[in-house]
């Protein structure tokens, strides 16, 4: 299961329409609504202040949330919509979907690598360049992964960690299935890289002297 899902707080709204929606923005609030999961919609209200830090932060759409209103139960949510001023760019509106346990979404899991000090690669020097610290998958809400697990131990320079390579915790799959795509590799020192360049550069030019 994931280690902590962030806390969403919010407020139910009184009164629906435009009309409240006006008053709630012009007292530094969202409007938003909460809806699925089995249940009647629910109107509510965020903190405008707290929501456009989460969505500066980044990801807003594929983060699970718990969200808590007081009075209600905690409840999981995804967003599934946030609607912006055609002007300002800043969120006037946010739909959110209530999540059963059997749900599917797509959220970004945290890569973990393990065996950095057996990898023959990195005792030799090489460098552990990793290329995605996470990756989005498509799981189930009520059994996240943690972390997924990449295991370097056997890695030496050159060698690459595809997606293909990484064993995913059971009912997850990632959500770029078009292509092999890279999660990290072991590259060669910067020190064999410059001297390996200034190789080929002097094999260029004695090959341009002999012309």
């Amino acid at each position: 299961m994931a280690g902590e899902i962030p806390d969403l707080f919010a407020t139910v709204r009184t009164g629906t329409g435009k009309g409240a929606a006006r008053q709630a923005r012009r007292e530094q609030f969202v409007p938003g609504i909460v809806y699925g999961g089995g249940a009647e919609p629910m109107a509510i209200n965020l903190k405008f202040n707290v929501l456009l830090k989460r969505l500066r932060q980044g990801r807003f759409l594929s983060t699970l949330f718990n969200l808590k209103v007081e009075g209600e139960e905690d409840v999981r949510v995804i967003c599934r919509g946030v609607q912006r001023d055609v002007v300002k760019d800043l969120p006037i509106h946010v739909d959110f979907m209530r999540l059963r346990r059997t749900s599917r979404i797509n959220l970004y899991i945290p890569v973990e690598f393990v065996g950095e000090e057996a990898s023959p690669g990195l005792k030799k020097g090489g460098v552990l360049t990793v290329v995605r610290p996470e990756v989005e998958l498509k799981v189930t809400a009520g059994d996240i992964p943690e972390k997924i697990t990449v295991d370097v131990s056997g890695m030496n320079i050159g060698d690459i960690v595809h997606i293909s390579d990484v064993t995913l915790p059971e009912g997850s799959r990632p959500m770029i299935t078009d292509r092999d795509f890279v999660i990290a590799n072991i590259s060669a020192p910067s020190g064999l890289r410059s001297a390996g360049d200034d190789e080929a550069d002097e094999a260029d030019v004695e090959a341009g002297d002999e012309e």
